[in-house]
Formats: structure tokens, sequence, C-alpha cells
């Protein structure tokens, strides 16, 4: 049996994919049903996820090494960089959320749409891990 941590790391990655693969997929769609620029918004919005989720990964595991490393002192010291992924994506996000809507440079709802395809690689992971364990279930009575 995998260990929990590979386990996670595992699917971490596989949502890190899917949210690329989902979002480009649909920005394709997008370019060719609609025009380029919705094409090129969804393909934005889901990087962006894509960039949030690596951030957000990245600070929580940042965060729980620091506070597992000094969980004996009384003054836990977190590193400024981690501080910076963690807050900054959320200033990333409303810069270029910003900048579209005030521009008009992509349609407002494609780079939405785009935002949204971390919430599809999720689901796709969960189904993923819901047949995973039917098939543990089903060899292991």
């Amino acid at each position: 049996m995998a260990q929990p941590d590979s386990t996670y790391r595992t699917s971490e990655r596989r949502i890190e994919w899917l949210t690329l693969a989902l979002g480009f997929a649909a920005a394709a769609f997008a370019a060719v049903r609609w025009e380029w620029r919705a094409g090129a918004g969804v393909a934005l919005g889901s990087l962006l996820a894509w960039i949030n989720f690596r951030w957000l990964k990245q600070g929580v595991a940042a965060l729980v090494e620091v506070s597992t490393a000094q969980a004996g002192s009384e003054h836990a010291r977190v590193p400024f960089g981690v501080y910076l992924k963690f807050f900054g994506r959320f200033a990333l996000l409303l810069l270029v959320v910003y900048v579209i809507l005030s521009r008009s440079i992509f349609p407002a709802l494609a780079v939405l749409a785009g935002l949204f395809s971390v919430v599809g690689a999720v689901l796709l992971e969960m189904i993923v891990q819901l047949l995973r364990g039917k098939q543990d279930s089903e060899t292991h009575p």
C-alpha cells in the first residue's frame, strides 16, 4: 500500500496537470467556437488558476514545515517568501482581473471560465480516488 504522503503528492501533481489540460482544451474549444480572444481568455484564466494552486500548495507546505520545526519555541519565525507566495497570489489575481475588466483585453466570462478549470481538475481527481477506493475494496475483502 502507498504511503499517504506519496498519495497526496501524486494527487496534487495530477490536479496541477489536469488544471492545465482542462483549461487549454477549453481554450481551444472557445477559440474555435467563438473567437481567439475568448480562447486566450480561458487559457489565461486556467494559467492563473494553476499558479494560484501551486502558490497555495507551496505556502501551506512551508507553513507546516515551519510550524513543525519550531513546535517547541514560543515565537515561530515564518520566512518572508512564505507570506509573499501565500498572499501574493491574491494580489496577482486581483491585478490581472482588474486589467482585464478595465481594458477589455479578453472577455471577462472567458477568464472566469478558465479560473474554474481547477474545480474541474479537483472533481476529476475525486472521481479517480473514488474509483481506486472501490477497486481496493473489491480486491481486499
